[in-house]
């Protein structure tokens, strides 16, 4: 005989420790983009981009006014939100029965490789005159395509194994494919609009954030939906099961 487990209680300390790791990531992001724009003089969330944030130095780049004071602080934050974001996806995939599990892991790697280049290779002019421009573009893209990509592959993931690894797993599959997708279009748009379409529909900065807010808002509710799901089944009787 054996007890009948869910999906999600393959290895219930893999999926606390997603959970935790999942909201962390996002606490980390938000709490240090805030405080490290409070510092910065006329800092625009509309207008200015995410890694102005993590520039050192004090100048002009294009059209913008750089000056960070709490640089450091900001790429010590991109590392951290890396770190955990990937952390979190291995004991996803490691904590439960989840179909693409193999995608789901690659793509946080390359969401954490991109925030350490992020972090290392800042966009400022120095780097920039160097020829090192490109490393700190390849970092956003490996960030926000790692990252918008794990939430749709786990947001397919949980509707092909619906009712079987969360409560509501049709509903919160939906969401992870819709804000995933979301994320992609405002990275997409922070490349058409302006460049492609005649005007400026939104700026820079708000695109950016619309791509980056979305994997912050999705790994933020996937760590309270994990925790939840723990606490339901803990609290429900184990019942035993033929083999």
């Amino acid at each position: 005989m054996r007890e009948n487990r869910s999906d999600a209680a393959a290895l219930p300390g893999s999926s606390a420790t997603a959970a935790i790791c999942w909201i962390l990531a996002g606490v980390v992001y938000l709490l240090a983009e805030a405080l490290a724009a409070s510092a910065f003089p006329d800092y625009s969330y509309a207008m200015n981009y995410i890694s102005d944030l993590g520039v050192p130095d004090v100048e002009m780049l294009g059209d913008r006014a750089i000056n960070s004071p709490l640089h450091v602080f900001m790429n010590i934050a991109f590392l951290v939100h890396g770190f955990l974001f990937v952390t979190a996806s291995i004991y996803t995939a490691r904590g439960s029965r989840l179909p693409l599990r193999l995608p789901i892991i690659a793509l946080g790697i390359a969401h954490a490789l991109g925030m350490v280049l992020i972090a290392v290779v800042n966009g400022g002019a120095h780097n920039n005159s160097l020829g090192l421009g490109g490393i700190h573009l390849l970092g956003a893209f490996l960030a926000f395509v790692g990252g918008h990509l794990t939430a749709i592959c786990i947001g397919l993931s949980l509707l092909k194994r619906r009712n079987h690894l969360v409560r509501g797993s049709s509903l919160i599959g939906v969401f992870s494919l819709v804000i995933g997708l979301v994320g992609v279009l405002g990275i997409v748009m922070l490349q058409v609009d302006v460049r492609v379409i005649p005007g400026i529909i939104l700026a820079d900065g708000t695109w950016e954030r619309i791509g980056m807010y979305s994997i912050v808002v999705w790994e933020m509710i996937i760590g309270i939906v994990l925790i939840r799901d723990q606490k339901v089944h803990r609290a429900q009787p184990k019942v035993p099961a033929l083999d």
